[in-house]
């Protein structure tokens, strides 16, 4: 496999991700953005903890979809990030009114 074939199959594997996004992102609640990771999720609960005099997140997250290129199954029933980075958690706009797929005003 050449350097090209492997660049190709990188850009088609993230094309495919975005895709897979655009299709599921109505189906939750909350944009998550981690250090590390990029989440969708249907429920979100964010604690502040403190040990030692440091300061921590534990994110739990439910109902959950995983931005992972590399993961065969993004769709998971429950997460739990640990960090000492910031988090960033945005809920979703609702739509105000869903179009029927197929219709002259298609998205």
């Amino acid at each position: 496999m050449s350097a090209e074939d492997l660049e190709n199959y990188e850009t088609d594997m993230e094309l495919a991700l975005y895709r897979e996004y655009r299709d599921v992102v109505n189906l939750f609640s909350y944009v998550v953005e981690t250090e590390r990771r990029f989440y969708l999720a249907n429920q979100v609960d964010l604690q502040v903890r403190s040990a030692a005099g440091e300061v921590y997140f534990e994110l739990s997250l439910t109902d959950a979809w995983v931005w992972d290129v590399y993961r065969s199954a993004r769709f998971v029933k429950s997460v739990r990030v640990v960090t000492f980075k910031d988090v960033n958690v945005e809920e979703l706009a609702k739509a105000e009114l869903d179009l029927p797929d197929g219709g002259p005003f298609r998205r």
